[in-house]
């Protein structure tokens, strides 16, 4: 029985015979890297989790990190940091995972490969401008007619604030626990409460919107900042990357700005 050659074949044989040779056309369809380029040139994305508190300063080292990136797109996910472990639990395609505190990256388990601390942050208590209440200390927020509002204990800055409680054994009467930091600055901002517990980045981030009243009790709390790439990540090799440019001079330049301390 006579064998029948597909087309393309018997065209590049053809080919072969002539004096003049089109190389490209008998190719593979799939198009080879060229040699030297590395795979920062081609187009990807990279899916970035990481806690509310570090909005500002991994927008900037993103943007940084595109510029260096040809064709890399960094999608950023910003929440408090219990709200992102249960979502990369349930299955949320994250490449890297930043956290406001150790206790939630180690809930993330196997899942959170090689963690590396890359900053530090402590509490501040944020009012209106001019503090119109006469906010002096950690125990005033608990004054008549002062409405505070405070992170939920799930999440790093809740359970900053709750070891403050116990330190202090002053407890917060809170009128709303919130999911993020964020949610925080903003009830204080919009006026829906007259203070609040959040981490100095995000008070040195609102500038002359609040102001700040810090307590000698936030100084024996300190959360450490946990960053590591997510298992099973479908861009291992840019997460790492990504992960080396937070931890990079100018990465730790970008955070410091914002308030953060050294690792």
């Amino acid at each position: 029985m006579t064998k029948v050659l597909p087309k393309k074949v018997l065209a590049c044989a053809a080919m072969a015979l002539s004096a003049t040779v089109v190389v490209g056309g008998c190719s593979s369809s799939e198009e080879s890297t060229p040699a030297g380029s590395s795979s920062a040139s081609r187009s990807s994305t990279l899916n970035v989790f990481a806690a509310a508190s570090l909005k500002k300063t991994f927008t900037a080292i993103a943007d940084e990190f595109e510029q260096q990136h040809q064709g890399v797109k960094v999608t950023l996910s910003f929440d408090g940091s219990s709200t992102l472990v249960n979502q990369i639990k349930q299955g949320a395609p994250a490449d890297v995972f930043a956290s406001a505190d150790e206790k939630n990256m180690d809930k993330l388990g196997e899942q959170a490969v090689d963690p590396e601390i890359f900053a530090t942050n402590t509490l501040v208590i944020v009012t209106a401008p001019g503090n119109p209440k006469g906010i002096t200390s950690f125990a005033d927020l608990n004054k008549p007619g002062v409405t505070t509002v405070v992170c939920q204990s799930a999440q790093p800055c809740g359970n900053a604030t709750d070891t403050v409680e116990r330190n202090t054994g002053i407890t917060v009467a809170a009128a709303s626990e919130e999911q993020s930091v964020t949610a925080v600055l903003t009830k204080v901002t919009s006026g829906q409460a007259d203070a609040g517990v959040v981490y100095v980045t995000d008070a040195k981030g609102a500038g002359d919107k609040v102001a700040t009243v810090v307590d000698p009790a936030f100084a024996a709390v300190v959360n450490s900042y946990p960053i590591a790439t997510v298992q099973g990540a479908a861009n291992d090799a840019m997460a790492k990357e990504f992960v080396d440019a937070v931890l990079s001079p100018s990465g730790q330049q970008i955070l410091a700005g914002a308030g953060f301390g050294k690792p």
